[in-house]
């Protein structure tokens, strides 16, 4: 999960994937060199977060708990 320190919707989401046990790497997009270009590539030139990239490649970005478990299947 591309995340920032300030983003009220990421602290969301990783409260929602904490409390349902759901895994996670959070990737600080402010600290982490490249990772705030790599966002705004997959994100056609916004720094949106949260974006999340799982694991068979595909991304979403701002997704919902259910977003985020059916991606996961």
């Amino acid at each position: 999960m591309f995340s920032t320190t300030w983003c009220g919707y990421c602290r969301r989401l990783k409260s929602q994937l904490d409390r349902e046990g759901i895994g996670y790497t959070e990737i600080n997009i402010e600290t982490t060199p490249g990772t705030a270009e790599l966002v705004k590539t997959i994100n056609r030139g916004n720094q949106t977060v949260p974006t999340l990239l799982y694991p068979d490649g595909s991304s979403a970005t701002n997704p919902s708990l259910a977003d985020v478990k059916k991606a996961l299947g």
